[in-house]
């Protein structure tokens, strides 16, 4: 069956181009270590990353499904977008795809430079690093079950940027990093096991200054049915994640991305008040 082609295009050296071999040498280029840490099950982080460094999460000790928002450092009204990504990429992102910031900045915050799941078969048609759903989160949870829990990625998200003067409001759709889903023949969202294995890494470029924060999921690793007459608890499939951020040695001829050209009129003009009354 031929598909129609993505709806979003541009030309061969356009704005969505990316130069791959830039990019595999800022991956591929002797790096400096400078943070790493562990976000626990069940949890969240924030961190920041600044321009021209890589960030790499890590599945330290097997499967497990993250959630992940992206803001400007220095302003945080500008943070990624999830839909419109999805739209110039693809609805799972992997090396070369980038992660866009949402209007009216429209530029890539970041560039994906590693991804160790890519063109590993996965099952029922199943892709990794998931832009078609998005956090899960207590209002859904009560709304479904009854129930109040508190360590929902939403709220992992929500205490992990508190620190930084954020609230709920400023959290915001994610890449579901290491989680496996698709749609079923009644264009239904579905989630399988995570496939990743203890080493697997999925790496990103910081195009500007970047504030990160990662849900380590309650669900663990999705391998478990989290609501309908199967659900149960799944933290035994909860697990732990690595996060590394490098300086790379070398960042000849990259630079960093400016916001949207668009001069922000909208079709708006100056009110044509005529004379005052009394003049």
């Amino acid at each position: 069956m031929a598909f129609p082609p993505p709806a979003y295009q541009a030309e061969v050296d356009g704005p969505l181009a990316v130069d791959r071999s830039l990019y595999r040498s800022l991956a591929d280029a002797p790096r400096e270590l400078i943070q790493s840490f562990t976000v626990p099950i069940r949890s969240g982080r924030a961190w920041e990353v600044p321009a021209g460094h890589l960030c790499r999460i890590v599945t330290i000790e097997g499967p497990q499904v993250a959630d992940l928002n992206l803001w400007n450092r220095h302003d945080p009204r500008e943070r990624f977008w999830a839909s419109r990504t999805r739209q110039l990429h693809a609805a799972h992102v992997t090396t070369f795809d980038r992660l866009w910031s949402t209007l009216p900045f429209l530029r890539p915050l970041a560039t994906i430079t590693g991804d160790t799941l890519a063109g590993r078969k996965l099952p029922n048609g199943g892709r990794v690093h998931d832009l078609l759903g998005t956090r899960c989160d207590p209002y859904v949870n009560t709304m479904l079950t009854g129930e109040d829990f508190d360590f929902h990625c939403h709220s992992n998200l929500v205490r992990a940027v508190a620190p930084y003067h954020l609230t709920e409001f400023d959290v915001h759709d994610v890449l579901n990093v290491f989680q496996l889903t698709g749609l079923n023949d009644a264009d239904q969202y579905w989630m399988g096991a995570c496939p990743a294995v203890v080493g697997d890494y999925f790496e990103f470029f910081a195009e500007i200054d970047l504030l990160c924060a990662l849900s380590t999921c309650p669900g663990g690793d999705l391998s478990v049915a989290l609501w309908g007459p199967d659900a149960k608890d799944p933290l035994s499939v909860c697990r732990p994640l690595g996060i590394e951020v490098y300086k790379p040695s070398v960042t000849d001829g990259w630079l960093p991305p400016t916001p949207s050209r668009y001069a922000g009129r909208h079709g708006l003009r100056a009110p044509e008040w005529g004379t005052p009354p009394g003049h």
